[in-house]
């Protein structure tokens, strides 16, 4: 199984070839879901690596996307950093099993 990068910067997708790792740059929503579409339509990739932008862009592509079984995509902080709270790790966990930490 491969893994494919999803970016809106050259500096992500050109950090993660350096990694192995093949994408693409893109910026409107066409470009996004017409590289969607030809990413899950290949069965050899397993993880597309999506940067945090587009889940703040398109929350409801991003989010139907997620669902999906394979392949399984998973945001990733870009060059600006994560867009997520310092305890982010901890309110997942206290939102998911009802567990205060």
């Amino acid at each position: 199984m491969r893994m494919f990068l999803i970016s809106d910067n050259r500096d992500t997708c050109t950090g993660m070839r350096l990694a192995g790792v093949e994408g693409v740059v893109v910026h409107e929503k066409q470009e996004f879901k017409d590289v969607v579409d030809k990413v899950t339509a290949e069965k050899d990739i397993g993880i597309v690596l999506i940067t945090e932008y587009f889940g703040r862009k398109f929350p409801e592509l991003v989010e139907d996307l997620k669902m999906s079984r394979l392949p399984l995509f998973l945001e990733i902080p870009d060059r600006h950093g994560t867009g997520r709270k310092p305890d982010f790790i901890t309110s997942y966990v206290n939102e998911a099993i009802g567990l205060k930490l």
